[in-house]
C-alpha cells in the first residue's frame, strides 16, 4: 500500500501560478499511474490530469489543458501539478491518486480507477 501526501496549495490571485506536490511512501510509486483530481464546494470530484508510470504519456481535462502540467520524478517518489494562469473557477481541494496496476500504459481519468488517495490540499484563486 502507498500513502500520498499533497502540499503546495494556497491562496493566489487570478492569473497567478502554484505548484502542487504529492509525496508517496514506499518503493512502488514508479510503477503506478497517477492522477490529479479536484473537488469544489457542492460539486462532485472531477478529473484534472493523469500520467502513466514512466511519465511519457499525459492527459488533461479540457478545462485545464494548456494551463496545467502534470509531471513526476520517480527517483523522488513525487508527483507534481504546475498550475499557471489560474482562474477563480480553479478553486477547489486538489487530490492526488494512484492506480495500483503495475506499469500500465493506460490513462485513467475516472475516480473509480484509482486505489489510493491523498488527503487533499486547498487551492483558492481570488478574482
Amino acid at each position: 500500500q502507498v500513502q500520498l501526501v499533497e502540499s503546495g496549495g494556497g491562496l493566489v490571485q487570478a492569473g497567478g501560478s502554484l505548484r502542487l506536490s504529492c509525496a508517496a511512501s514506499g518503493r512502488t510509486f514508479s510503477r503506478y499511474a497517477m492522477g490529479w483530481f479536484r473537488q469544489a464546494p457542492g460539486k462532485e470530484r472531477e478529473f484534472v490530469a493523469a500520467i502513466i508510470w514512466s511519465g511519457s504519456s499525459t492527459y488533461y481535462a479540457d478545462s485545464v489543458k494548456g494551463r496545467f502540467t502534470i509531471s513526476r520524478d520517480n527517483a523522488k517518489n513525487t508527483l507534481y501539478l504546475q498550475m499557471n494562469s489560474l482562474k477563480p473557477e480553479d478553486t477547489a481541494v486538489y487530490y492526488c491518486a494512484a492506480d495500483r496496476t503495475y506499469y500500465s500504459s493506460s490513462i485513467y481519468y475516472t475516480a473509480t480507477d484509482y486505489d489510493y488517495w491523498g488527503q487533499g490540499t486547498q487551492v483558492t484563486v481570488s478574482s
